[in-house]
């Protein structure tokens, strides 16, 4: 029997593809004096949560775990802003834009979910 994994909740995968799919949607953006500034910070942060991401699955510690998912869940909050943000500079992308802003908030979601969990687990 085949191990079939779900990649919505392979948050390594997932974050990666996330991170994929913006670069490629910010190679259609065309250079413009508003969006060569827009370009860098939507692939920095849309890119940075997986990384970070990576570097929290290899946590040497509860602690740093904990430090690297709130760095998750910052650059997916931050990510959500960039979008809206080309929508609005290249209006002909909107429809993309709104697909990685969705994207974006469910993994900001999730993150926030696991922050969560994480700060319950040592109140208690």
């Amino acid at each position: 029997m085949t191990n079939v994994k779900n990649n919505k909740y392979d948050l390594e995968e997932r974050t990666a593809k996330f991170g994929e799919a913006i670069i490629k949607f910010s190679k259609k953006i065309p250079i413009a004096p508003v969006t060569q500034r827009l370009i860098p910070q939507l692939v920095a942060a849309g890119t940075a949560i997986g990384s970070n991401y990576c570097e929290a699955d290899d946590a040497e510690s509860g602690r740093d775990f904990k430090h690297k998912v709130g760095i998750c869940k910052k650059e997916a909050g931050e990510t959500k802003h960039w979008p809206r943000m080309v929508a609005t500079a290249t209006p002909k992308l909107k429809d993309e834009a709104r697909s990685l802003w969705q994207e974006a908030k469910e993994l900001h979601l999730t993150f926030n979910a696991i922050s969560q969990k994480i700060r319950n687990k040592i109140r208690h």
